[in-house]
């Protein structure tokens, strides 16, 4: 299995990276009765096993650290949408782009609503994009209020942005794209 097909712990437990030992056991308790297979309305076995085992990994403090140490490398693969090479002129690519970023920041919302903001050179090293060509794509989406800048200065998508990505966008169970880049259907 290589990193782009590694579960992420983090997700599975709804988590941010940042939870502690508390926080872990909470969600994870709290996840673990909802979606016990014993449980009538929402029993599910293969999510509690997912979580069962995001469980054990992120509440062993040596397993933790482990995976912690490749937790950065596999979200990048997890996120790679497209290589330099490809960020050129092309409007289609230009739309891929666009499409990347708003996933990604929907993503950042989804996993933390206290602190939903990217940063520039995050976002850079998230799409493997230069800034160059970031710029104009943020620029395009703050114009047509998809997305804003954090009081800390970070971007993050706005209410709009998120009905933009439910309404143009699908959410594969891989977790590697949550917009179908190139779509017909989009129009940013």
């Amino acid at each position: 299995m290589d990193d782009s097909e590694s579960p992420d712990h983090y997700e599975t437990l709804q988590l941010s990276p940042r939870a502690d030992g508390d926080t872990i056991n909470r969600v994870f308790r709290h996840l673990a009765k909802r979606l016990h297979p014993d449980n009538a309305e929402s029993g599910d076995a293969a999510a509690f096993k997912r979580v069962m085992e995001a469980f054990q990994v992120l509440s062993d403090p040596e397993l933790r650290a482990a995976y912690d140490a490749n937790y950065e490398r596999m979200r990048e693969a997890r996120w790679r949408v497209f290589d330099r090479d490809t960020a050129c002129d092309d409007v289609d690519r230009d739309r891929r782009i666009r499409s990347a970023l708003l996933s990604v920041l929907y993503a950042a919302r989804r996993n933390d609503p206290e602190r939903p903001g990217l940063g520039g050179v995050e976002l850079e090293r998230l799409l493997d994009c230069p800034e160059e060509h970031l710029k104009f794509h943020v620029w395009y989406l703050k114009e047509n209020q998809l997305i804003q800048r954090t009081e800390s200065g970070a971007w993050a998508i706005t209410a709009a942005g998120v009905d933009h990505v439910l309404e143009h966008g699908r959410t594969p169970r891989t977790g590697l794209q949550l917009l179908a880049g190139g779509s017909k259907a989009m129009n940013l």
